[in-house]
This record gives C-alpha cells, sequence and structure tokens, in this order.
C-alpha cells in the first residue's frame, strides 16, 4: 500500500481536533497530578504514621501496576461507588493518581536538594512549619523539579492515547475510528505519530525557556 499524502491532509482536520483533545486531557492530569504530588508530599511529612503509611500505599500502587489497568479500576469503579462521571472524566482522574505519584517522588527528591541550613534558620526565628513549607521549601522545589516535571507531563500526553479503550476521543481514538472507516492505517498513523511528536517537541521547547527563567530566580 502507498502511502497517499492527499488522504492524510484529508484525515488531518479530524486528528487535529483530537489532538486537542489529548492536550486538554494532559493539562488537567498534570495540574490535579501537582495537587495529588503535594497532598502525599504533606501525608507523609505528617508525622501521623497511617496518613504516611496510606501515601506510600498509593505511591507503590501507582507505580508498580499498568496504568492501563488503572484507567479500567478507575472508570468501573467510580460508577460502583455511586459517582457516575463521563469517560474524560474518569480518564483523567486516572492520569491524574498515576502521574502524582510519580510527582511525589519528585517533590521528594527535590526537598532533599535543598540546603537544611535555610531549614534550621527559619526555624530558629521561630517560622512555623506551615510558613517554612510555604515560602522555603515549597518554592524551591518547584524549580528544581521542572525538568522532571516536563518528562511527566510528555508522559502523561502519550499515555492519554491509552484513554481510547474507554472511548474517549483523543487523538488516538479519532485515528481509530478513521481507520476503521477507511480501512487505510498507514496514513493515519503515521500523520498521529507526527502529531504526538510536535505536542511533545514544543513542550519541551516551551520548558526549556521557562528553564533559563527559573535559572535566574534560584537562590544561590
Amino acid at each position: 500500500m502507498t502511502f497517499d499524502v492527499g488522504y492524510a491532509m484529508c484525515a488531518l482536520p479530524a486528528l487535529l481536533r483530537g489532538a486537542a483533545v489529548t492536550i486538554e486531557v494532559a493539562v488537567l492530569a498534570v495540574l490535579l497530578g501537582l495537587v495529588v504530588g503535594v497532598a502525599l508530599t504533606v501525608l507523609r511529612a505528617s508525622g501521623i504514621r497511617v496518613l504516611g503509611y496510606l501515601a506510600a500505599l498509593h505511591i507503590s500502587l501507582a507505580r508498580g501496576t499498568p496504568l492501563f489497568i488503572q484507567i479500567l479500576v478507575v472508570y468501573y469503579a467510580l460508577p460502583a461507588i455511586g459517582l457516575d462521571v463521563p469517560r474524560f472524566t474518569a480518564g483523567v482522574v486516572a492520569l491524574s493518581l498515576n502521574g502524582g505519584a510519580y510527582i511525589a517522588e519528585m517533590i521528594r527528591g527535590g526537598l532533599s536538594a535543598i540546603p537544611r541550613g535555610q531549614i534550621d534558620a527559619a526555624r530558629a526565628v521561630g517560622m512555623k512549619s506551615s510558613l517554612v513549607w510555604r515560602h522555603i521549601r515549597f518554592p524551591q522545589v518547584f524549580v528544581l523539579i521542572l525538568p522532571p516535571l516536563t518528562v511527566e507531563f510528555a508522559a502523561l500526553l502519550k499515555a492519554s492515547s491509552l484513554l481510547s479503550v474507554i472511548a474517549v476521543v483523543e487523538l488516538t481514538r479519532t485515528a481509530q475510528g478513521i481507520i476503521s472507516n477507511s480501512f487505510r492505517p498507514v496514513e493515519i498513523w503515521i500523520t498521529a505519530g507526527i502529531l504526538y511528536f510536535v505536542m511533545c517537541y514544543a513542550l519541551t521547547a516551551v520548558t526549556r525557556r521557562f528553564e533559563r527563567l527559573a535559572a535566574l530566580w534560584r537562590p544561590v
């Protein structure tokens, strides 16, 4: 089968609409993942053993089981407990819970890189623990984890293709629908792959600019 550029161009508008959904899913997932990651970090640092164990359990399960299975569990578990949410919402929740576990580990690594003297100095002047987290730890740790956070963002963007299994009409699901009607998989999958590459490349380029700005702000 030869590659038909004309057909690929005809399918491009529909694929771009699917790519827009992919970007929306990835952005929401990484933002909610940040919230989950911060929450898990706070639970582990709370000093309450049960909460620390629950946070560690979530991180272990999220990192130790396939994301494909996590998506299916969330999709079928939410209605089972009385939460009838759309497929899109279930998919975003699954991705954010998974991403949050990895982000929590990034934050843990970033916290270890903050000089201990800063924390000791803050406590010496009577600063409360909540203020230490708000004004010293978290502002610096988010600068430190920006590079790996970009990697996680790109990973979530590509992992959003798994949401096609629960019929979320993102880029991969859109490509599958076009192929089922046209029986021309080569043009569609290559075009979809190019779109994924362009999105990830653009994300990397934007983040590198933010990294340069963040390096100017980072305290010595």
